[in-house]
């Protein structure tokens, strides 16, 4: 498979990961991160050739979507982290600053 294929078939994972996680299909998460990891694997197998224009996009596009996984992942675990604390009778703050680079 070449760099081009593989970063293809990595966004087609990648869509499928986000599906998953607004499902919360955990057979199907799984499967789209193996296929994830497979892709990743033969994107770096061609890091040796030069790089182009259309690799260059495919590969922001992964990143994008990627960045949009790790989005709604982290959303998830704040929202288990709120459930128990509300279980453990931990006062739960609507907003925490935690340092200088604190998200919303």
């Amino acid at each position: 498979m070449s760099r081009r294929e593989a970063l293809i078939e990595m966004i087609e994972a990648l869509h499928g990961e986000i599906d998953a996680l607004k499902t919360s299909d955990i057979a199907g998460l799984e499967a789209a991160t193996t296929r994830k990891l497979r892709c990743i694997e033969t994107v770096a197998a061609h890091d040796h050739e030069p790089r182009t224009a259309e690799i260059d996009e495919l590969a922001r596009e992964a990143h994008r979507l990627n960045e949009t996984c790790r989005i709604y992942v982290n959303l998830m675990a704040a929202n288990v982290r709120r459930r128990l604390q509300l279980l453990a009778g931990s006062p739960t703050p609507a907003y925490r600053r935690s340092g200088a680079a604190a998200y919303a």
